[in-house]
This record gives structure tokens, C-alpha cells and sequence, in this order.
């Protein structure tokens, strides 16, 4: 936000100094006489600057946010009609440019040039009068003495001084036209900074619904997840087993990761392996001989990370639709690692449960998706098929 707000500030003072220098530029003559200082020195000058940047601040700081966007239009048009009149009686860029030092010197020399034809045509006319003879009227010895024009100053009578408030009876149009361009040009900047931050609060709530949502999710994980596996070992303990402790000890650590590493959004990929490896070694202690359960890590393991308990849930459904008490089955999971590309696959037969009780509702496949739409946008591949009676996922996770 300071960045973006330092951002601004360097664009509006750039813009102003583009703006303060252009007439230095153009106006100005460049000799020491009359070069860029004495346009600086001018009134005339600041005139012209202080008129514009106090209408665009004045029209981006109270009259937009305060009228125009709270849909006033009839006041803030109003306020624009008033600053509109002011700008037609002060007519900022004719008293710049009549009184800048670069029109100063086209009007002498002009003047210079205007006395210099009227004293040529004056000889002209003295001279044909001669040729004409005494019967001609006209003066022979040319114009008297008060009117010969070379007894006049070169220059232009002079003018007395003007004012900064004088008006003068024609229409400024440079000047309205800049007073539009100032007015549309703060529309527009204000339009664009209420749309970008309209933007920026959408993208924030978005965010904020996305955490919502993955801790949302995370908290039904972990209820699911840790309930079935204490019913697991409620049943070995039930049936005295000597690897209850062992499996209280493998709980713990499973809970130790899921309590305190799955608050964050990606975790290394090791302690996810982890847990997978010992939420398979408890199940295998509840399983009979019917189920063969094969688990398969392959590929070097270093500092890739993953986003915690996406695979646990596929795991987690493989045990829960692919055992049967009664029909032998095996349980396959595969975990792939290459680089920073991490593949799972697992495969199992699909037994109806015949349980009386209700099935407790867990994540699911659905919530796992948009977890992994969240956050692997892009970055994954998610194949689920059923076919005669074998369920199969394939995961592809790129990081």
C-alpha cells in the first residue's frame, strides 16, 4: 500500500514539473536579456500554473469524491460551471503569452518592421509628388517635420502596465480548452483510483474467503481423520492386543503433525510421508489377513513441500471402501517423487458397506478438489476412475 501510494505521489509531481517547464520552453527566447528567468519572475507565469493546479486538486479532492461519486452531478456540475467562469476571467495563457518576453520582441519587431513600409511608402509618395510638377497640390519637399516618421520611435507606443485581473474582451480558448483536459483528467484519475481500490478490497476478501475456507476444511479434516483412528484403537485395545501402545505412540505422532504443521498451508513433503506411513501401519493393525496392503515410496526425498493431509484423504477412502471381512482385497498406494513433481496412486476394490450405523461424513472427495483448486491452481492433475469394481486415483502435484 506505501509503495503504490509513493507511486502516485511521483506521478503527479513528475506530471506537474512537465507541466511547470513546458512554457519555459516554448515562450522563452533564451538570451540573457529576456531568456528564462524573467518568464519565471513573471506573475503572468504563476498566474497560469497556480490557476491549474488549484482547479485539478480542488475538482480531484473535494468536488469528485464529495459530488461526482456520491452521484450529485447537478452540484458538482455546479462547482464546474463556477471554476469554468473563473478561468474565462482571469484568461490564464493570453496574459502568459502576451506578456512573456519571446511575444515582447515580436511585437517590436513587427512594430520596427510596420514603421520601416510606412516610411518607404511615405518616400514613395513624396517622390511622385515632385515628378508631377507646380500644377501638383501635394507637399514638394515630402511630410512636414511632425510627420516624418523617422522622427518616431521604432517601437510600439507604450502601453500602461496591465493586471493580473484585468480581462480583456477576447475568449481565451487555449485556456478553456486546458481547464477541460484538467477536469477530465481528474475524473479519470479518481475513476480509475476508486476502481483499483474497489479491486484491491475484492482481492482481499477473496483471499480472506479462500483462508476461511481452507481452515475451514482443515478443521474437518482433522476430526474425521482422528476419530476413525481412535475407534481403531478402542478396537485393539478391545481385543487386548499387545501393539496397542504402539499404536497410541504412531497416534501421537500423527497427532503432533496434524495439531501443529497443518496449520500452515504447505508443509515439507517428508512429514506428510510420515504421517501417511504411520495412519497405514495403524490400519494394518486392525486388518486381518484378507487384506494385503502394499505402500511404496519411490524417489528422493529433500526439501520439496506439499500442501499437508491431500493425500491422507485419498488414503483414508482406500481403507474405508476397500476392506472386506469376508472377501480377500488388496490396498495399493504408490507415491512417486521426482524433483518437484510428487505423483500418488492408489487402488482398491469397492465393497458395499453393510453397516446399520450412519456413515459419518467426512471431507470427501469434492472438498479435496477444492482444496487442490485453491491451492494448486493449475499446478495439478487429478484422475478418479471405477471400472469393474476397482477404484483408482491418480494425483500429479507440481510445485
Amino acid at each position: 500500500m506505501l509503495r503504490f501510494k509513493l507511486n502516485n505521489i511521483l506521478i503527479h509531481v513528475t506530471g506537474w514539473l512537465l507541466f511547470l517547464v513546458f512554457p519555459v520552453l516554448f515562450l522563452s527566447t533564451g538570451s540573457k536579456e529576456s531568456g528564462a528567468w524573467i518568464l519565471l519572475s513573471s506573475p503572468f507565469y504563476w498566474l497560469f500554473c497556480l490557476t491549474y493546479l488549484t482547479l485539478f486538486y480542488f475538482n480531484l479532492w473535494y468536488l469528485i469524491p464529495n459530488y461526482f461519486l456520491t452521484k450529485s452531478y447537478w452540484v458538482y456540475g455546479a462547482g464546474v460551471a463556477v471554476l469554468f467562469g473563473c478561468v474565462f476571467f482571469l484568461q490564464p495563457f493570453d496574459k502568459l503569452l502576451v506578456h512573456n518576453p519571446r511575444f515582447q520582441e515580436q511585437l517590436a519587431a513587427a512594430a520596427r518592421q510596420q514603421a520601416v513600409d510606412s516610411l518607404k511608402a511615405a518616400t514613395a509618395r513624396s517622390n511622385d509628388s515632385l515628378l508631377r510638377g507646380p500644377g501638383n497640390k501635394s507637399l514638394p519637399f515630402g511630410p512636414l517635420p511632425h510627420q516624418d516618421l523617422r522622427m518616431q520611435a521604432p517601437q510600439a507606443k507604450p502601453k500602461p502596465a496591465a493586471t493580473i485581473w484585468q480581462h480583456s474582451n477576447s475568449t481565451d480558448i487555449v485556456s478553456l480548452f486546458l481547464f477541460g483536459i484538467i477536469i477530465a483528467l481528474g475524473i479519470s484519475m479518481r475513476t480509475v483510483e476508486q476502481w483499483q481500490t474497489t479491486e484491491q478490497k475484492v482481492i482481499k476478501a477473496e483471499a480472506e474467503k479462500v483462508n476461511a475456507e481452507l481452515s475451514f476444511l482443515k478443521a474437518q479434516i482433522n476430526p474425521h481423520f482422528l476419530f476413525n483412528t481412535l475407534n481403531n484403537i478402542y478396537t485393539l485395545s478391545m481385543m487386548n492386543s499387545p501393539h496397542t501402545s504402539e499404536s497410541i505412540m504412531k497416534l501421537s505422532n500423527i497427532m503432533r503433525y496434524v495439531t501443529d504443521d497443518v496449520t500452515q498451508d504447505f508443509v515439507p513433503l517428508q512429514q506428510d510421508l510420515d504421517c501417511i506411513k504411520n495412519y497405514v501401519d495403524l490400519q494394518k493393525l486392525r486388518l486381518g489377513r484378507k487384506t494385503n496392503v502394499v505402500f511404496n515410496v519411490e524417489g528422493e526425498v529433500r526439501n520439496q513441500k506439499i500442501a499437508p493431509l491431500i493425500m491422507m484423504s485419498f488414503v483414508e477412502n482406500t481403507f474405508k471402501y476397500g476392506v472386506s471381512k469376508q472377501t480377500e482385497s488388496t490396498i495399493q498406494v504408490k507415491i512417486t517423487v521426482d524433483g518437484n513433481t510428487v505423483t500418488f496412486e492408489c487402488e482398491n476394490a469397492v465393497f458395499e458397506r453393510t453397516s446399520a450405523l450412519p456413515e459419518r461424513t467426512g471431507i470427501g472427495i469434492a472438498n479435496t478438489k477444492q482444496r487442490l483448486s485453491h491451492l494448486y491452481p493449475e499446478k495439478h492433475i487429478l484422475d478418479i476412475k471405477e471400472n469393474n469394481g476397482a477404484f483408482k486415483v491418480k494425483l500429479i502435484l507440481m510445485s
